[in-house]
């Protein structure tokens, strides 16, 4: 009987890291946005105004219903804001606000990275539909090639992953300068967006580590079968 103890040993770990770094943006985010800004702005009002500063009249600011189910759609030009957000007057909303409209700021200059991931999303949705299918396939028939193919596409998940760091990385940035240049929250308020935003940002990490474990974990075992 077959185990897989490349999953225990990689996939779990990174499995676990993701799991606490989605619970530190939850606690992050649920402390902050008990947190009222002073100026009082909801996180709608911060984001209309941020997207207004930059000239992007034309990207419209929507709700969403969820929970942190925030995001920037660049096929319609919407910043689309969950719940605790939209009408949210909290540090923590003005935080995710202003992030999802450096989404928008990025898209609208061509942000490389951006460019680079927006243009790989339709490969990489190939790829983690078809990769295993053909990777199982491919040892069922003891066929190299075939595995070599599903490795190649599910490969392409973690490039995705690795690309999308740098991305938030720079939304984050762009917001916390906004924050504090337009003085949409005071000192002490900013340091509270900025956790929350800190804490997001692990999740990004955490995602590209189970990537790169589920990669490893299959690179392993193909190699073991062909052996």
């Amino acid at each position: 009987m077959f185990f897989d103890y490349y999953y225990l040993i990689l996939v779990v770990p990174a499995l676990l890291i993701a799991a606490w770094a989605q619970m530190k943006v939850s606690g992050a985010f649920n402390r902050y946005s008990r947190v009222k800004s002073s100026r009082g702005y909801t996180g709608a009002q911060v984001a209309r105004m941020i997207l207004d500063e930059n000239g992007l009249y034309n990207v419209r600011v929507e709700r969403i219903s969820g929970n942190l189910t925030d995001h920037y759609d660049p096929r319609t030009n919407v910043v689309r804001l969950s719940d605790g957000v939209f009408n949210n007057s909290s540090v923590a909303a003005a935080g995710v606000a202003a992030h999802e409209c450096g989404h928008a700021v990025q898209h609208a200059h061509k942000y490389f990275p951006l460019v680079i991931r927006n243009s790989i999303i339709p490969v990489t949705n190939i790829g983690s539909t078809l990769s295993i299918p053909l990777i199982i396939l491919g040892m069922i028939l003891s066929y190299g090639p075939l595995i070599d193919i599903g490795l190649l596409l599910f490969s392409l998940v973690a490039v995705f992953q690795l690309v999308t760091l740098p991305v938030e990385f720079n939304a984050s940035r762009r917001a916390l300068a906004t924050l504090e240049g337009s003085h949409f929250l005071e000192e002490e308020e900013l340091r509270g967006s900025k956790k929350v935003l800190q804490a997001a940002a692990l999740t990004y990490v955490a995602a590209l580590l189970v990537s790169i474990a589920q990669l490893l974990r299959l690179v392993m075992i193909s190699g073991r079968r062909r052996d």
